[in-house]
């Protein structure tokens, strides 16, 4: 049976792999095909949340700003100093690498509700100095003129060829954040989710583990937002704020945030539902920037009905009851 796990996961992966490769060929609708990257954008985010979610059992609610950081750090080294754009993407990673290991230290010592505040409050100056950084971050009106993505002569500037950019980052990104669970990190990590004391009485370093995902899971924010800030071309404060920041979390709970799949198919129908949502908008001005309380109702009725998510719910149709417990450990 255990075999079976290790194998299951690598046939996912081409699978994956073969309908991101195919879907951009057979859709020619440029909406639709926005679609899919948002979701491999927002999916690549929502697996290193999980990661720090499902496994180290932290809350954050400011996650949108390492993904801000991410965008801002790449287009203002593209824009501003003519930078390659590459070498900016790696950039932002050391900068929101660093940015999330300095607040981390302090900020994880919390724990529970005192840790989602002190994350939102952190998402909240970072969304304030990228409106108040004057010419450096463009302030409220933002930044233009960031360059599409390139390697060599091939310029990446259709939807169509951005699928093929944006979904194999986040096939690596699938691979590593498995491998992180498989390892005896993962191990580490469900043990500190588990009872951060019985952790710490096995030798387990509770504190330097969960500032390390902690870290982690903002580099994942961090290339999503460089990946987004070379698709949109344009960027601004609005998007990094606390109404994504939700979204992201409630994301990992639809999907199941003990599953990387479970992340991803989260990411995927929240993402289909916000952009349904923004067209009812459209339709009925009304219900225009109600996103949040629609996120906070869909949140409410899977912790009560779905405590697991969606992936929890399809683990236990497929395992049973009796193997529950079990299938829990794997991927």
């Amino acid at each position: 049976m255990a075999a079976s796990r290790q194998q299951s996961p690598v046939w996912a992966y081409v699978a994956l792999a073969v309908v991101a490769g195919v879907l951009p060929l057979v859709i020619h609708n440029a909406y639709y095909l926005s679609i899919l990257i948002l979701v491999g954008i927002y999916g690549l985010i929502a697996i290193g949340l999980r990661l720090l979610m499902g496994y180290a059992g932290q809350v954050s609610l400011g996650h949108a700003a390492f993904y801000g950081l991410g965008a801002y750090a790449t287009a203002i080294g593209t824009v501003r100093y003519e930078l390659n754009a590459w070498l900016c993407i790696v950039l932002g990673m050391l900068i929101t690498a660093g940015v999330a290991y300095v607040i981390g230290r302090p900020t994880l010592r919390l724990h529970g509700h005192y840790l989602a505040m002190a994350t939102l409050g952190i998402g909240i100056i970072v969304q304030i100095f990228f409106r108040e950084g004057g010419e450096l971050t463009g302030g409220f009106s933002g930044m233009a003129g960031i360059p599409r993505l390139q390697i060599g002569s091939l310029v990446f500037n259709t939807d169509q060829k951005y699928c093929y950019v944006v979904w194999p980052v986040v096939i690596l990104g699938l691979v590593i954040a498995s491998n992180m669970v498989n390892s005896r990190i993962g191990r580490a990590l469900r043990a500190i989710h588990d009872s951060e004391v019985a952790a710490r009485a096995c030798g387990v370093d509770v504190s330097s583990l969960k500032l390390n995902v902690f870290v982690v899971s903002a580099v994942f924010a961090s290339v999503s937002g460089s990946l987004y800030a070379h698709y949109i071309t344009f960027i601004s404060p609005d998007p990094f704020g606390f109404a994504f920041s939700i979204m992201l979390v409630v994301m990992v709970i639809v999907g199941g945030s003990r599953s990387v799949w479970g992340a991803l198919s989260g990411a995927a129908i929240l993402t289909v539902l916000n952009q349904a949502l923004m067209k009812l908008g459209e339709v009925v001005p009304a219900l225009s920037g109600l996103d949040v309380v629609f996120f906070g109702a869909i949140l409410i009725v899977t912790v009560v009905f779905m405590p697991d998510g969606l992936a929890g719910r399809i683990r236990r149709w497929r395992t049973g009851p009796r193997e529950e417990e079990a299938a829990e450990e794997a991927v």
